[in-house]
């Protein structure tokens, strides 16, 4: 397996830009393309991590989405500049533990967050399978690199009642 294009040593980033379909009757972008960018950001960080694209060619195998939580915090415009800053937080014989942040590009104000737990499928069996043990290695590698960035509060979280949600900022 080729190595990634480089270790995880911090928060790595994705570029985006708001387009005009994304937009809805509210004039911000629908939540759907929330996903949708991080999703691209999840295919970025697979690609460095050597289980993206080329992975799922060589080898037959890919990441399947298990469970996604995404939280929103600002509202997103046509046109708007966007940083998704992406931490690998686990990953063991099967699971992928990811969580993006998505920032305005300009502002850098945090516009919204998403946890994400995907699973290495065997995709002509349809089934979930472990690792090689090469993979493996360079997952853990990633894995312990980002070890001493600390956890955002968002991480780990569920839905809330309406009393105890957070404040949604109106830029």
């Amino acid at each position: 397996m080729p190595e990634p294009i480089h270790p995880f040593a911090a928060w790595d980033a994705h570029l985006d830009t708001v387009q005009p379909e994304w937009i809805d009757c509210n004039g911000h972008m629908n939540v759907a393309y929330y996903v949708l960018v991080f999703d691209r950001a999840t295919d970025s960080v697979f690609d460095r991590l050597g289980i993206g694209s080329a992975y799922r060619v060589r080898t037959g195998r890919t990441i399947f989405a298990a469970e996604t939580h995404v939280t929103y915090k600002a509202e997103v415009r046509l046109g708007d500049a966007l940083k998704i800053e992406s931490l690998l937080l686990g990953a063991d014989a099967k699971p992928v533990h990811l969580f993006h942040r998505m920032f305005h590009g300009e502002t850098d104000v945090l516009a919204a967050t998403c946890e994400s737990l995907g699973l290495h499928v065997d995709g002509v069996a349809r089934r979930v399978v472990p690792f090689a043990d090469d993979v493996a290695r360079v997952l853990h590698t990633a894995v312990a690199a980002q070890a001493g960035i600390p956890r955002p509060p968002e991480v780990g979280r569920h839905i809330s009642t309406l009393a105890g949600s957070p404040r949604f900022t109106v830029p």
